[in-house]
């Protein structure tokens, strides 16, 4: 039996990966605000927890409790919202530093409480953002933050990966949980939105076997929209 963990399991792409993770297998401990992640946790036989994944204590008593439900931890999907938005100058203090703590810290926060729990190994897969490989001015806060995240997987994939704990970005572009407009949807060479379930597809294999030599990387899944090398 293998155990994951996923935060903003509720709606859109955590709905979605807790969906694929338990047509998998998986012992599910899930994680959201909204109390709708009750239900999904009912339908998947999973336990559940209304928390923020900006607050310490939440990440704790999810990290505690699924230990203790389970004994094991082998994977944690760090899903998380949408840091604060604005014009780039006009954002306050305030402003960055909850962006980077519902951003970057929640996954530090994350892995000092998991890592030393995960004694055979295991696999964390952050939900970041296209904007971390090319900034948007439309996600400011967003761009900066999953930016830093990057490097940050960087440096633990360095100082783990020979205890076998892996971790990796996954980098959606416009999915169609959050619907966008014609303008926006023509600038993909898809042409098209991604789906919440092709997220769920890659954060599958991310955590599995199959990637077991795969640590440290980004990963976008944007239908071509970042043109960046």
């Amino acid at each position: 039996m293998k155990v994951a963990i996923v935060t903003a399991a509720s709606k859109g792409m955590g709905a979605a990966i807790t969906r694929k993770l338990h047509s998998e297998g998986y012992q599910l401990a899930l994680m959201s605000r909204s109390e709708s992640v009750v239900t999904l946790a009912n339908e998947m036989e999973a336990f559940s927890m209304q928390g923020s994944t900006d607050n310490p204590e939440d990440l704790r008593s999810l990290v505690e409790i699924s230990l203790m439900k389970y004994g094991r931890i082998d994977a944690v999907i760090c899903n998380t919202g949408h840091p604060p938005k604005g014009k780039l100058l006009e954002l306050t203090d305030e402003d960055w530093m909850a962006g980077l703590n519902l951003a970057l810290m929640n996954v530090i926060r994350m892995s000092r409480l998991v890592v030393p729990k995960m004694n055979e190994g295991g696999s964390i897969v952050n939900i970041s953002t296209f904007g971390a490989k090319e900034p948007s001015l439309n996600f400011p806060i967003s761009s900066v933050a999953r930016t830093a995240l990057s490097s940050y997987t960087k440096l633990f994939s360095n100082e783990f990966g020979s205890s076998n704990i892996r971790m990796n970005n996954v980098l959606p572009g416009f999915i169609n949980s959050y619907p966008a407009d014609q303008e926006t949807i023509d600038t993909i060479p898809m042409l098209r939105q991604g789906t919440p379930e092709e997220v769920a597809e890659l954060v599958s294999f991310l955590v599995s076997e199959k990637s077991s030599y795969i640590t440290g990387q980004d990963f976008l899944i944007d239908g071509g929209l970042v043109k960046s090398i």
